[in-house]
């Protein structure tokens, strides 16, 4: 099982059960009635009667039964060309020169290549090869296979198991990394599948996860839904459903059903702090899975829209900056100059807060509603600027999985000047490689800006998004901040050429 809050693991997690016998009293009594007084019902007064009504599920055989025939097991013959296995004398080295020509132990010193006594040539380092194991499920009849991309990644065979023992070898048709989803496919006519949930499962709905975890096939584990909408580290997108049904190594790629048979996600990662089930599981939304699975048939790839931002969280400093009621929505540090954001009037410090007027929490929201439209298609931006809100229109482009590095030499710095104090408990200098803003020199620890995470060394390049390069500047931009009645500052700081943005509060 995958896991970026997880480790790749292939240790056993064993498993004890407790049981607990009560019994009521020291003494043991039996009563034998005659007559009426056998008609009598002895009860003791504080016994517990559980209302009819309270009657146990009946269970999910009939569940597992049905869909059952579209779950499978994935077996990959893989190679991993980042590690390698040396053939020959890397691996074996003989040390005998005084070993006679004739000697027999030449013959086997030269099956391993040494090259002792016998003109052996080393081997060329091989990729490792390694077999693994994962699960999947049918979506449609005539063969396409969902998994994960990690399950299938580096893969030479792919070979699908049914429930049954049927073994079909299957071809990969694409995959994607992004979202670790992966679709294969096998030959076959009426086979039998499985189909997405259409409706977002609540939280505390049931879930079954069937999967191939520790190579037993066919596994069933039950739970409910714990949250959704979460985000693991590693992913690009997030958006995982939590599910306390037991997931373990092997169990990734495979369906977690409704309780009407239908997928509602596919069991991608677990948190694990030993390896083992700990209860907590990580799916991918069947809306998600459905969309990419789609796509990787149709086009044997993923595109996605771009929209050429760098963006971070709103938090409540920086809503209160700009007079934000809520803490919401994604804040522009920089659009590209070559993305479609900025000619469309997207400027850094410009407040995401909805598009096409679906609202925007927060970054990853933005990064996941965007990746979801189409190249070439045009969203309107509901944008929070100088403390009102405006509507833009940008036509996407193409998201480019590889991002180039686009530095540039930089400038001859100016000569150097004396730092001078803030009235906000930093010493600042114009900064002194030429690319603009302030360089903070000094720090008072107990001041609100070094309780805001600003350091010795951070650069300060806007305030209330105008560009500063003197402390006059900058102080003229807090009193301007404050004519305005606000109480917090929209500092735009720059660490290691990372921009982001930073709500300093402005009182003592």
């Amino acid at each position: 099982m995958r896991s970026t809050v997880l480790s790749h693991t292939r240790r056993w997690l064993g498993a004890s059960a407790l049981a607990l016998l009560v019994g009521i009293g020291g003494v043991s009594t039996a009563y034998v009635l005659t007559g009426q007084a056998a008609t009598a019902q002895v009860q003791p007064a504080a016994q517990i009667v559980v209302p009819p009504t309270a009657v146990p599920q009946a269970g999910f055989a009939d569940l597992v039964e049905a869909v059952k025939p579209a779950v499978v097991s994935i077996l990959v013959e893989a190679e991993d060309s980042s590690r390698t296995v040396q053939r020959g004398g890397g691996q074996f080295q003989f040390q005998f020169p005084d070993l006679p020509p004739d000697h027999p132990f030449h013959d086997f010193f030269n099956q391993f290549g040494n090259g002792q006594g016998g003109g052996g040539q080393q081997g060329a380092p091989e990729p490792r090869r390694y077999m693994a194991a994962g699960s999947g499920f049918v979506i449609s009849g005539d063969g396409y296979i969902v998994t994960n991309n990690h399950v299938v990644a580096d893969a030479t065979k792919v070979t699908v198991v049914f429930d049954d023992g049927t073994e079909k070898e299957a071809q990969i048709v694409g995959t994607d990394e992004r979202t670790d989803i992966a679709v294969v496919k096998i030959e076959g006519t009426d086979l039998p599948f499985v189909k997405f949930d259409e409706a977002p499962p609540r939280v505390g709905d049931w879930v079954v996860a069937i999967g191939n975890p520790f190579g037993l096939g066919g596994t069933v584990t039950a739970g409910v839904i714990s949250a959704s909408g979460r985000n693991i580290g590693g992913s690009n997108y997030g958006d995982f459903l939590q599910i306390d049904a037991a997931v373990n190594t092997g169990n990734s790629g495979g369906p977690a059903f409704n309780s009407k048979g239908e997928v509602v996600g596919v069991n991608t990662a677990i948190y694990s702090p030993n390896g083992g089930n700990v209860g907590i599981a990580f799916a991918i939304p069947a809306a998600t899975v459905k969309s990419i699975a789609g796509q990787l048939i149709e086009n044997g790839s993923v595109t996605r829209g771009y929209l050429g931002v760098s963006i971070q969280d709103v938090t409540r400093d920086i809503a209160d900056g700009v007079g934000l009621a809520n803490a919401k929505g994604a804040i522009v540090r920089e659009p590209a100059a070559d993305g479609p954001a900025a000619p469309a009037g997207v400027k850094s410090g410009d407040i995401i807060t909805a598009v096409d007027g679906t609202p925007i929490d927060d970054a990853l929201g933005l990064s996941r509603t965007i990746a979801n439209k189409a190249p070439d298609s045009t969203v309107e931006l509901t944008i929070w600027r100088e403390g009102k809100e405006i509507k833009l229109s940008v036509k996407l482009g193409k998201l480019n999985e590889e991002v180039a590095d686009n530095g540039q030499n930089a400038p001859t710095p100016p000569a150097p000047v004396a730092p001078t104090p803030s009235s906000v408990g930093i010493t600042l200098v114009p900064n002194s490689d030429g690319s603009g803003g302030l360089l903070i020199q000094d720090i008072d620890a107990s001041s609100q800006a070094a309780s805001k995470g600003l350091a010795v060394g951070d650069s300060i390049l806007e305030v209330d998004n105008k560009p500063v390069s003197s402390v006059q500047d900058f102080e003229s931009a807090l009193d301007a901040v404050k004519a305005r009645g606000l109480n917090t500052a929209l500092v735009k700081a720059s660490r290691d050429g990372e921009a982001r943005f930073i709500g300093l509060p402005l009182g003592n």
